[in-house]
């Protein structure tokens, strides 16, 4: 069992000891993981990125990881497995050796 399933196994516990299912569809889950991300954002409001407080960037990026994986488990997708999907996705809409060391979109490389 990867630590990504231990995850997901300690949130869906937490989540049945309190009768919470109920509230967790795929798109409730998905507006609270981006009310979530809007908290994180937060935190640097106004701020250079080393002004913000860690302890709370730790909290609400927690928040932001336990929706995710809950929308995962939703639809039985393997976390690992879509994010190295992605990775490789991206790897060739971004070569290295044109999209290192920029920002541009991958349609402007």
């Amino acid at each position: 069992m990867s630590n990504t399933d231990k995850l997901t196994e300690a949130l869906i516990q937490f989540r049945n000891e309190r009768d919470w299912e109920q509230f967790h569809n795929p798109k409730d889950l998905a507006i609270a993981l981006s009310l979530e991300a809007g908290e994180l954002l937060e935190n640097f409001l106004w701020k250079q990125p080393q002004e913000a407080d860690i302890e709370k960037i730790k909290e609400e990026l927690a928040d932001v990881f336990a929706y995710a994986l809950l929308i995962a488990k939703h639809y039985n997708l393997n976390v690992d497995d879509i994010v190295l999907d992605k990775i490789a996705k991206n790897a060739i809409k971004y070569p290295a050796d044109k999209a290192k060391g920029s920002a541009k979109k991958y349609t402007e490389l």
